[in-house]
């Protein structure tokens, strides 16, 4: 009556840790967004120098320490492209985040390193982000649903949205200045 206890409890066991390797995954790389955003050749790679005003926003909106002194974006015109990594509970999670019009018109999790919460991957949830633009208070303009589960990722992808909002707009308005 035992052995049929114990199978059980490894079939159990196995499929919880399939479930736990199924959320961390690779889903599309950052030359692939950036082709797919721009659907045309992609630009040269920019360098943001993060200078002190733009680090102390980026670290308000983060609530923590940001150790990084540039970042890597895409720009044509009136849209940037920002590849960007915060942690959710553990991990970083990698996400590209393509603006235009000074609005965001796509957000990707394009790698998640993460046990669980995942389901942030998906359309039904990048997809509230479509037409978000940065409120003076730094905050987005539209609200967010969260996702049982995913509350850190979720936080997490909101923070790099409205960091990718501040810097497409600092940068256009440096750009803007040198003119």
């Amino acid at each position: 009556m035992k052995l049929p206890l114990v199978i059980v409890s490894i079939l159990i066991g196995c499929l919880l840790m399939s479930a736990t390797a199924y959320a961390r995954g690779t889903y599309q790389t950052p030359q692939a967004f950036i082709s797919q955003a721009f659907n045309a050749e992609v630009p040269k790679a920019k360098v943001f120098w993060v200078d002190e005003p733009a680090k102390k926003v980026i670290e308000s909106i983060l609530s923590h320490r940001f150790k990084k002194m540039r970042l890597r974006y895409w720009q044509q015109i009136n849209e940037s492209i920002w590849i960007m990594d915060e942690i959710g509970k553990e991990s970083p999670i990698t996400v590209g985040i393509h603006v235009k019009d000074r609005a965001i018109a796509q957000t990707k999790v394009l790698v998640y390193r993460e046990s669980r919460g995942d389901e942030v991957r998906h359309d039904f949830f990048t997809d509230q982000f479509k037409s978000a633009k940065l409120q003076s208070d730094l905050t987005l303009d539209t609200h967010i649903d969260g996702i049982t589960g995913a509350t850190l990722s979720v936080r997490a992808l909101t923070k790099l949205a409205r960091i990718a909002l501040y810097l497409d707009d600092y940068v256009i308005n440096n750009r803007e200045n040198k003119n």
